[in-house]
């Protein structure tokens, strides 16, 4: 096989990578892989804990892709044993234990998403349960003879929890060894990660030295930061942007993202040059923002629906349309005081919350402010809008 040269694969694979161990050793893989036309096998695990897949796993997959592109053979292990144990990086407790039809269930549904970024045809994906049902206890406590308790406690999430009294159960010091089993079970290159799996990906490099193996390298790619611009991207916080929403609510939380965020989402979600996203920023943020939006977009869409989103953005923003994702609420008639309804409907947790919005003028009622937090609002043949902050509705329907 002909690969790119050395200098042309640097230039697409160094974009935005936070660091590489040990990164001498990267430039001389990718020569010899060059030299004898051999791909190189680029690592990828993934424990399906949960199906979602947001914008945040992307900037690994992405660069699975360009490593794909480039000519490597990517290789995807699905963790349908290693997510039975559940990855202890980060964690602040240990993770609930799932059972294997659980962690199944959410590899096909991860896949779908996954294969929308990388080329599923080049993909070889392996399940670690292969390997690792197969162990004996022999070379299980062969395994954890290569790690003291020592180096375990020096990982941070471990250290806290420790110091904290939080527990940490045994079977969570074999995660990092099982990860890096699979580095030897599949002959790995380069693995790639975000910087919080360094502990985990460093643990196979080590494994394949003891086995006599050529180690494989770890590429690390900086944690994507929510839509916030101050927590790690994460479903439970809310801060995220999945890749099976739709374009309108894509472009609407992208649109919308903190400032402060514009060029890091730029570098870790687009191929445009810096020196194009640089000028866009200086310029006009907002419409940094909307060329990101699009792009991004249509990644997942097509650049119509990217623009049509746009469109329909600038629409709901002039109150002249509703987003596509507005629920649709079916209420009895009658009369409902408004902090009862706004906490009826969902939009509040709470009659103080609903207050206060009402206090800061962030609620609209068929267009109007709402201003009295006493007031009444009936509900009968005619749909009501009710609009909270900048781009929440409801759509109040009568129930027949």
């Amino acid at each position: 096989m002909v690969f790119p040269t050395l200098k042309e694969q640097l230039s697409v694979l160094m974009r935005g990578v936070q660091e590489i161990v040990p990164e001498e050793e990267f430039a001389k893989k990718i020569q010899k892989s060059i030299d004898t036309g051999v791909p190189l096998r680029i690592k990828f695990g993934v424990d399906p804990t949960a199906p979602d897949v947001h914008f945040g796993h992307t900037v690994v997959m992405r660069k699975l892709r360009q490593f794909q592109d480039l000519g490597h053979q990517a290789v995807l292990i699905v963790g349908d044993y290693t997510a039975m144990i559940g990855d202890p990086s980060g964690r602040n407790k240990t993770r609930p234990r799932l059972s294997h039809e659980q962690v199944m269930e959410n590899a096909k549904e991860y896949q779908e998403q996954f294969f929308k970024i990388v080329k599923r045809e080049k993909t070889e994906i392996r399940y670690n349960g292969e390997w690792l049902s197969k162990l004996s206890f022999e070379k299980i406590t062969d395994l954890m003879g290569s790690i003291t308790v020592a180096q375990m406690l020096e990982r941070k999430d471990f250290q806290a929890r420790y110091a904290e009294g939080q527990p940490i159960s045994l079977h969570e010091f074999l995660y990092p060894l099982m990860q890096g089993y699979d580095s030897i079970a599949i002959k790995s290159d380069i693995e790639i990660g975000g910087t919080d799996q360094k502990f985990n990906v460093l643990r196979g490099r080590e494994l394949q030295l003891r086995e006599n193996m050529e180690p494989q390298i770890g590429l690390f790619m900086p944690i994507l930061l929510g839509t916030d611009g101050e927590q790690k991207m994460s479903k439970s916080l809310g801060n995220y942007v999945g890749v099976n929403e739709s374009a309108d609510t894509m472009f609407h939380k992208i649109y919308n993202i903190a400032d402060t965020l514009t060029e890091s989402w730029f570098e870790l979600l687009t191929v445009k040059p810096k020196s194009e996203y640089d000028e866009l920023i200086k310029n006009d943020i907002l419409n940094a923002k909307r060329v990101l939006a699009l792009d991004v977009i249509s990644q997942y869409y097509d650049i119509s629906a990217a623009e049509e989103a746009a469109e329909k953005e600038k629409a709901v923003h002039s109150g002249n349309a509703l987003p596509s994702d507005t629920p649709e609420i079916k209420l009895n008639a009658g009369n409902y005081g408004i902090l009862d309804l706004l906490v009826l409907i969902g939009a509040f947790a709470s009659k103080g919350e609903a207050r206060r919005m009402i206090q800061n003028a962030g609620v609209k009622i068929d267009g109007n402010i709402a201003t009295n937090p006493n007031e009444e609002i009936v509900a009968g043949n005619s749909e009501i809008i009710i609009k909270v902050g900048k781009r929440k509705f409801y759509k109040l329907l009568h129930s027949h």
